[in-house]
Parts: C-alpha cells; structure tokens; sequence
C-alpha cells in the first residue's frame, strides 16, 4: 500500500467533492472512508486510475451519508448525480483548500488546527505539540472547527496570514517531526508566492529554503542529530541558500517586515557563516529582538537566550531565561546547553536527562541522553 500515494491525492479528492456541493465536514468523512476502502482493496486490486477511483467511493459515501440523514433532507437532488467511474481531472486543489479552510466564521487559531487536520495530514497530537497545548484540548478544538463549518458554503476563503501560518506548521512538522512534508509546504508556498504579491509569502519561502539547504547535515548516518555548530557546512545546499538570500533581500526591500521575514533573517546569518565560531551572533540577538516585538512568543524569548548567550556569555543568556517558564518545550535542552557552556557540568548533565524526558520525538529524545552520558562520564573522571 502506497500511503505517500493515498496521501497526495486526499487534498485533490477533497476539493472536488466540495466543489460538487459536499460540505467540509461531509466530504472529508466520506473521504477517509474512502481511504480505509483503499487500504482494504488496492493491495489485491491496484486501480488504474487511483485519483478516480477515490473520487468515486468518496462521492458514493457522501451521498449514502446524505440519505440516511433526515437533518439534510434536501440535499436529496443530488443522489442522481453520482459520477461514473473515470480519470479525474488533474487538478491541485491543495493550496485552494488552504484558502477554503480559512473561512472568516473561524478564529485564526481554528482554521489552522482544522487546516493541519484535515488538508495538511498532521495528528491531533502533533498539531498540539505545534501549539504548545494538551491533546485533548486540540481534539475539542478542532472538533468544534468541524461543527462551525458544517453545512458552511465555501464561498468566502480565509485570509492570507492564516494560510501563511498552516503553511509554517506543515513545514515545520515536516522539516523535525514524524512525517515528511517539508518538500510540499515548499511547493505550495511557492504557488502561493507567484499568486499574490506579498512581502510576508516571500518571506515564508526564504525562510524555508534556508531551512531545507541545511537538511542533509542535520542527521548522521546512523540516523541522530546533528547540531547547526556541529553540521558539515560543505552538505548545506548552496542554490537553496542563495535563492534563500535573494528572496530575503527582496521582501525586506519593501519596508514591510513580518515575522516570516525576521526568522530567514536570522536563517541567512547563520547560512552565511563559513564555520560556527564566525555566527555574527549581535545580529541575530538584534533580529530576535525585532522577532520578540513582532510576536511576544515564549520561544521566540527562548531561542533568543541561546543567542544571548552565545554573544554576551553563557551567564547572560541563563539570566535571559529566569523571566520565562521552565516548562516551555526545550527549555531544559537550552538551560543544560548554557550550564555545560559556563562549566557547570553536573548541572547541565541533570537538566539534558530532564529534557530528554520531555522530548517530542525519538532522535531528540536520544541526542539529549546522549549528551547527558558524556557529561556524566566527563564527571567521572
């Protein structure tokens, strides 16, 4: 069973089950329904046409749906325009269904969940790490997403900063988390940016092709982190780094700075560093500041302590964090890096094993106990 398949074609099989006058929350039941049929089906009996034949189990579970449903009575004119099997038009309806799931009778907070959930692939559990809140709390969120939509007309897509923030956390998720969708966050920022004329959008795309040049030299072989000081810059993607640039340089020239904008400024600083030990670390604090201003975010707070800490001394970055909560997710990561930086070895060793405690995913997980037995063996000694 090709999932990476199946996976592509759900946004697609989605839109044209909307555009054919299916609500949201209707037609992506019927299209997962349709998917655990695929599962079910296709290892014994592979369809020529796979995109057709979900759009036609899809459309067939939509409309069973709406029979047995008294509530919806009237949308009963539709049973006789089932489609015949056949091709599909070939059509990416992704970056449309972004826009759709934007609908303005959602919060901004919503819409993303709901987006991430539906379109983008992510789990409830990933989408609430993003968000930096409990399971069950996204759970409900989205599912009250679902029940302001249902029924809705998409007639009137979202704005373009609540796409643009999806499009962040897809990227993202794809860029360190469990599944890869690095690469088509890519692809439909850069449809988004040949769209609209948007300082922000290209902002976003420079900020992620400065990300993904530095995708090889993240892991080693075996498979575990590799920190940026640490990375073979010889693996970083030149072309991506200087498009990077390029599209940076062209957003910032219109005066009209956003967050996307200040992160791949602080992207571009550390791509253009020949080696770790020549990070122009003031100017990233400075754009960290701009970044804090334009946010107010805990992360951003904390991932600017590290580079205080980095500019002025371990001391003054371990002195930026007692103004932020410890339970923040890395904060102990960042507390254990700046202690081993300023030699308190035991302290730091105890604070890399609390912080692989909480770690969101496997490979951090291990390259914090990593950490944690080096200076604990140092200790030893």
């Amino acid at each position: 069973m090709n999932e990476v398949l199946l996976r592509s074609l759900t946004p697609s099989v989605l839109g044209i089950l909307v555009r054919r006058g299916a609500d949201f929350a209707a037609a992506e039941d019927a299209v997962q329904d349709a998917l655990v049929e695929a599962v079910r089906v296709w290892p014994a009996d592979h369809p020529r046409d796979p995109k057709g034949w979900l759009v036609t189990v899809a459309w067939r579970r939509f409309l069973d749906a709406t029979r047995a449903d008294t509530a919806r009575r009237r949308r009963e004119d539709l049973v006789e325009e089932e489609p015949a099997p056949g091709p599909a038009p070939a059509v990416d309806d992704t970056l449309q269904l972004y826009f759709l799931c934007a609908h303005p009778s959602l919060t901004p907070s919503s819409a993303v969940a709901l987006t991430l959930r539906a379109v983008g692939g992510l789990t409830t559990r990933q989408i609430a790490q993003a968000y930096l809140v409990p399971e069950a709390t996204m759970a409900q969120r989205i599912s009250r997403a679902k029940r302001t939509v249902s029924g809705v007309r998409f007639d009137q897509p979202g704005d373009v900063a609540t796409v643009l923030r999806v499009l962040y956390l897809v990227f993202n998720e794809g860029y360190s988390g469990d599944v890869d969708l690095a690469a088509e966050a890519i692809r439909l920022t850069r449809q988004l940016a040949a769209a609209i004329d948007h300082p922000e959008v290209v902002g976003l795309l420079a900020l992620m092709l400065l990300h993904h040049a530095r995708r090889a030299a993240r892991t080693a072989p075996d498979g575990s982190l590799v920190p940026l000081a640490e990375q073979d810059r010889g693996q970083w993607n030149t072309e991506s780094i200087a498009a990077g640039v390029e599209m940076l340089q062209t957003a910032l020239a219109r005066d009209r700075l956003g967050e996307f904008q200040a992160q791949a400024a602080i992207a571009a600083l550390h791509a253009d560093a020949p080696t770790a030990e020549e990070t122009d670390w003031v100017q990233i604090v400075e754009w960290y500041d701009e970044l804090a201003r334009l946010t107010d975010s805990p992360i951003v707070r904390l991932n600017r302590a590290v580079a205080v800490g980095e500019a002025d001394g371990p001391r003054v970055g371990l002195a930026a964090l007692v103004a932020l909560d410890d339970s923040l997710p890395r904060h102990a990561a960042v507390a254990a890096y700046l202690h081993e930086r300023d030699g308190d070895l035991a302290t730091a060793a105890r604070l890399y094993a609390v912080a692989a405690r909480k770690a969101p995913n496997l490979a951090e997980r291990d390259h914090l106990t990593r950490q944690a037995a080096r200076l604990n063996a140092r200790g030893c000694r």
